[in-house]
């Protein structure tokens, strides 16, 4: 069940807020359409509702907000736009990964797969899947975790009419098992025909909630849609015509010369323009429209379904009643009640948060002045005086005026406010509603091997540095006059870095940069997790690539040079110990220096440049630090550390820590060792700053 109090987006630049003061609910079991036209707000209420956009409102589903649900996935299942993902993955691939980021086996994607009649496009590319199957591809991830609740924000826009039928079918049999579905739609005929309610919004407002049945009879009206350039005398001569008659007949004057003619034919409106000799320009009969103004009054104020329109006496919408002559315009409106109608009244399932409808029965003079001028009873006394409108039923929903935090739940015996909810003023406002980071994978190492597997960038970045690294290899021992260690790792005095620590960094950077280009775990929400267990497979995937790419490059060039000229250029150096340990230092902390560079400035080109500027620009700082007369050489420090720890170092240990020590101790090695430091606490600081906010 969703339970929406009080949506309200924040106001832009003089422009009124997206959405204001929505209140809801969709029911366990059943399927509800948020209705409206293009820019009434929908989208923004599914935004507001899933913390994706700042505004105010709380939404429950299933009596929890959603930040405090501990796996989000596993209870709402969501479609928002297009699906987010590399063009390049296959389409099994993608739900395998989105599966270990939800904590479901591999096998359920496909189960999914199956469900939603993908099977035999499971091997096709995201990039080159028709709309139909983009949209059945979104619905598969959204129930991949098996969620209770569908959100999704026209599901079936584009899609042909039998695509359509299969998606909604989908989603009916969802709620028959009793899972909660809500849907966004701008046509009305969709949500009549689909959803068992339909709430419809308007210019960012509720208008009306009504079950379908109800929206069909009372909304979905068929019209005569008239175009003609004596429309004020035509609806003037169709009224009069339907008073006479005691027919009930309501025209409703459109933009320019068009007419809106409800109750009526083709043929009528046709014959009452030929008697009076009215030029026509369109004729037509139109089903399925809500039709022009039907959510809003003539005095701008919201209606809902179950009540009658009540047109001001100037307003060119003239509605003809059938029992009286004078128009119903001027016949006198019934009295205002101040309390609920009985079709209204919350049901059980509507009354999980008590306190709520509490503190919404006492309404405070800032309430009715500033926030809403609806005036309803108070919980004790006579009811309050009616304002300048009406209550609709729609508008009189219960929101909530204080932090859920606040206030606990009563029990049997009676209500039990909390103390702060005694001591402190009641606010007029409902709770803020803050964007969250999205969630951290809940299986990261599987989930980053399955990323970086499931396209094939790493593997022809690696392809591309085995042929460049060998053909460099071969040109540095045709010119000559080049060590044995920087020939056999392709480095030449005049680049800064070889190709193998170029593609390490490389494919270091796609770690972070393909999660900000193809957001599948931060849907709409612009930002990657960042937690430790995310970066730490990302940086332990990273450096097992970089190894498994640093031994490839230097075993290609050995065999390309002994191949070519021999085993004297392929032969193994004397300090292979201190070569070995520097080549693995320089290619895993190529690579994450690209992880971290692109997880803090989300972006692969930056973390690429971080690994360039890595030799460019610190090395040289480093290097005139290290020749400077007042430092000294680390001599015998590995005897030294044995002495004060009274340890005896096993297996040599000695030998593999003095090769350490002079690693760092070389410019390249400080350089990327302080390179590292200064980045990861980067990342720390960024990470502990959006966690603050």
């Amino acid at each position: 069940m969703i339970q929406a109090f009080g949506l309200t987006s924040n106001a832009r630049k003089e422009h009124p807020p997206a959405v204001d003061d929505v209140s809801f609910e969709a029911r366990a079991g059943s399927v509800t359409a948020l209705l409206g036209a293009p820019g009434a707000g929908k989208t923004t209420a599914l935004r507001l509702m899933l913390e994706l956009q700042q505004g105010r409102g709380i939404t429950y589903f299933r009596g929890r907000p959603l930040h405090r649900i501990a796996h989000p996935s596993r209870e709402v299942g969501v479609l928002l736009g297009d699906v987010p993902g590399h063009p390049a993955r296959s389409v099994r691939g993608h739900l395998r990964m989105l599966c270990a980021a939800a904590g479901v086996p591999a096998r359920r994607a496909d189960e999914v797969l199956e469900a939603v009649g993908l099977v035999s496009l499971r091997d096709e590319r995201l990039g080159s899947l028709a709309r139909g199957m983009d949209r059945r591809l979104g619905l598969a991830c959204a129930v991949l975790s098996d969620p209770h609740t569908l959100v999704l924000d026209e599901p079936a826009d584009t899609l042909s009419a039998r695509e359509g039928r299969w998606l909604y079918g989908m989603l009916r049999a969802h709620a028959a098992q009793g899972g909660t579905v809500l849907f966004s739609t701008a046509e009305p005929k969709e949500a009549a025909r689909s959803a068992d309610r339909v709430v419809t919004l308007e210019q960012g407002r509720l208008v009306a909630d009504q079950e379908a049945g109800d929206f069909a009879r009372t909304r979905l009206r068929s019209r005569v849609a008239v175009r003609t350039p004596h429309a004020a005398r035509l609806a003037a001569l169709l009224t009069k015509e339907a008073r006479t008659a005691h027919r009930s007949v309501e025209v409703v004057r459109e933009e320019g010369n068009r007419l809106s003619v409800y109750g009526s034919t083709c043929a009528d409106v046709g014959e009452t323009a030929f008697r009076h000799d009215i030029l026509v320009h369109q004729l037509a009969d139109e089903i399925g429209d809500m039709g022009p103004g039907a959510g809003t009054s003539l005095r701008g104020e919201p209606e809902t379904g179950d009540e009658p329109r009540v047109p001001a006496p100037s307003s060119p919408t003239v509605t003809a009643s059938p029992l009286t002559d004078v128009p119903f315009a001027e016949q006198p409106s019934p009295p205002i009640s101040p309390t609920l109608p009985a079709s209204e009244e919350p049901e059980p399932a509507a009354q999980a948060h008590p306190p709520y409808e509490a503190q919404a029965t006492a309404v405070s003079p800032l309430r009715e002045t500033a926030v809403d001028p609806v005036v309803q009873p108070t919980a004790t006394g006579p009811p309050a005086t009616p304002g300048p409108r009406a209550p609709s039923p729609a508008r009189s929903r219960l929101v909530p005026l204080v932090d859920p935090e606040e206030v606990t739940v009563p029990s049997a015996r009676g209500p039990r406010p909390s103390r702060a909810a005694t001591l402190d003023a009641l606010s007029p406002l409902p709770p803020p509603i803050s964007v969250r980071s999205a969630p951290s994978p809940l299986r990261p190492l599987r989930y980053e091997l399955r990323r970086a597997t499931g396209i094939g960038t790493g593997f022809l970045t690696g392809a591309a540095v085995l042929v460049v690294s060998a053909l460099t290899a071969l040109l540095l021992a045709r010119i000559g006059h080049t060590p044995q260690p920087r020939l056999l790792a392709a480095w030449p005095r005049e680049l800064p870095l070889p190709p193998a620590a170029l593609g390490a960094g490389l494919l270091g950077a796609f770690a972070f940069g393909d999660e900000f280009r193809h957001p599948a775990l931060a849907v709409d929400r612009g930002t990657v997790p960042r937690r430790m267990g995310l970066l730490l497979a990302k940086l332990l995937v990273s450096a097992a690539t970089a190894l498994l790419l640093g031994f490839l490059t230097v075993g290609c060039d050995a065999e390309v040079l002994y191949l070519v000229y021999g085993r004297e250029l392929a032969q193994v150096p004397a300090d292979w110990l201190s070569a070995s340990a520097s080549w693995t230092g320089l290619v895993v902390g190529c690579a994450w220096a690209g992880v971290l560079a692109a997880g803090i400035f989300r972006s692969t080109t930056a973390g690429l440049a971080a690994v360039v500027a890595v030799p460019i620009l610190v090395v040289p700082l480093v290097h005139k630090a290290l020749e400077g007369p007042a430092v000294r050489a680390a001599a015998g420090f590995p005897l030294r550390m044995r002495k004060v720890f009274l340890l005896q170092w096993p297996f040599g240990g000695e030998r593999y820590l003095s090769a350490a020590a002079r690693v760092v101790a070389q410019p390249v090695g400080g350089a990327l060792t302080l390179s590292l430091t200064a980045l990861l606490c980067a990342y720390l600081l960024t990470t502990l700053r959006s966690r603050v906010r």
